[in-house]
């Protein structure tokens, strides 16, 4: 509301130059002149003749200070932009120009809608929304006018269902997606194939197919599966870049017949090269030697790159950076691929962040002979540099072999509430305990 009380102010301020000589019973308020431009900057993804196009603004039409402040509102209410501000100036009319800042868009998961394929949500969304790409804003008009959209392609084929839509954690990656699904089917999944017929030979993955077979038909619990129970398995065999699905709904005969309670999905697999372990070059780390941080990883040049393995190695890193008070290290790894020799490097850069050294125990619900049996056991003096595999050491023991540390002290409590809690300022971290 605060933009666009500016931009009005500046019109305010600024219009009363378009008609120099009002009549004398036109307030300033009301003052119109023509439209001879529309402008905008800012944008990325939109072309400016489609943002102009949501402004609802015609050239040569008259247009009046809340003319061009309802065209701001209604390119935010899109949901396309998190920001809109505006300026004019006078020529021979008005010429606006709209400075935008786009706003993130997400991708767009049909869920449960078997009846039709992506390329169909999308052609019938772009009847509506020119721009679609695939993606929208998280919120505004343009989401409801895409659900729109497909309620009228359901509709079109008189399937009795309801769509729903909603903003939702990816399930297989970073950020958001805009969910469409359906209620009113009761569609299952009667089996699931894939173009690897090597994988119907793995005790593993037969295992897992009872997660999914039989149970009700969703695109995003069987993309979770692939993650989840398929993809480690291209990983381990160093199949780095191993592409599943999307997966497929294959059907035969009448295609204008409701479809079956129980759908047969196919999902395509491409599984890649197969790639080899090269080296990995570190960049500011000062605790802990590149040298120990190489061999963390556990993978020697030519090794097979188990992605397993690598993911597993990152996090041993940043443990060990815990070892040495670096409570908050984090690693960022980037790979770089050899498709000659089909071998895999990483630069991986180390954000090592406060050392902190141990400050203070807080307990609750011990006995006073239970606190100093546990004080007694604590393996980390005050004021040394806290080691948090010292501490995750001792929890473990406080939860699985508590006679280690009381003996035969009898104890009452089921489970051990444990947090970290540092103060970077001091560059001291306190332990709290709480016993129940």
């Amino acid at each position: 509301m605060l933009r666009h009380f500016r931009a009005a102010f500046a019109f305010l301020l600024l219009f009363p130059l378009l008609a120099p000589s009002p009549a004398p019973s036109q307030s300033e308020d009301n003052a119109t002149a023509s439209l001879s431009g529309v402008r905008v900057d800012g944008q990325k993804l939109l072309s400016e003749t489609q943002i102009v196009a949501l402004t609802g603004l015609a050239l040569g039409a008259q247009v009046g200070r809340s003319d061009l402040q309802t065209a701001a509102d209604r390119l935010v209410q899109t949901g396309l932009f998190s920001k809109v501000g505006y300026n004019f100036q006078t020529r021979s009319g008005v010429v606006v120009t709209y400075h935008v800042v786009e706003s993130p868009r997400v991708p767009v998961y049909f869920d449960n809608i078997p009846w039709f394929a992506d390329s169909e949500f999308a052609d019938a969304i772009r009847k509506k929304l020119s721009f679609f790409d695939g993606t929208l804003p998280e919120g505004g008009a343009v989401v409801d006018q895409a659900a729109d959209a497909v309620k009228e392609l359901i509709a079109s084929h008189n399937l009795p269902v309801t769509l729903e839509h909603s903003l939702t954690p990816n399930p297989v990656g970073e950020g958001n997606v805009q969910l469409f699904k359906v209620e009113g089917a009761s569609l299952r999944i009667a089996k699931l194939e894939f173009s690897d017929a090597a994988l119907l030979a793995s005790k593993a993955v037969q295992q897992h197919l009872s997660e999914i077979v039989g149970k009700p038909y969703s695109r995003m619990a069987i993309d979770l599966f692939l993650v989840e129970a398929i993809r480690p398995v291209y990983l381990r065999k160093g199949c780095l870049h191993a592409k599943l699905g999307p997966p497929e709904v294959h059907l035969t005969g009448d295609p204008n017949q409701k479809l079956p309670d129980e759908l047969p999905v196919f999902v395509p697999i491409d599984p890649g090269p197969v790639y080899h372990w090269k080296e990995a070059h570190w960049t500011g780390n000062a605790a802990v030697s590149e040298f120990t941080l190489s061999g963390l990883m556990g993978l020697k040049a030519s090794d097979v790159a188990d992605g397993m393995q690598i993911e597993a190695g990152w996090e041993r890193v940043e443990e060990e950076f815990g070892r040495h008070g670096h409570l908050e290290a984090k690693v960022s790894p980037v790979a770089a691929f050899d498709e000659s020799a089909h071998t895999v490097s990483y630069s991986v850069t180390v954000l090592e962040g406060r050392q902190y050294r141990f400050g203070k125990m807080i307990l609750t619900g011990l006995s006073p002979g239970a606190e100093r049996k546990l004080l007694a056991a604590w393996p980390i003096p005050q004021g040394d540099i806290f080691d948090k595999a010292k501490y995750e050491e001792i929890l473990t023991k406080l939860q699985l072999h508590e006679e280690q540390i009381f003996g035969e002290l009898p104890l009452h409590y089921e489970k051990v509430g444990h947090w970290l809690e540092p103060d970077a300022a001091a560059g001291t971290v306190d332990v709290l305990l709480d016993f129940k």
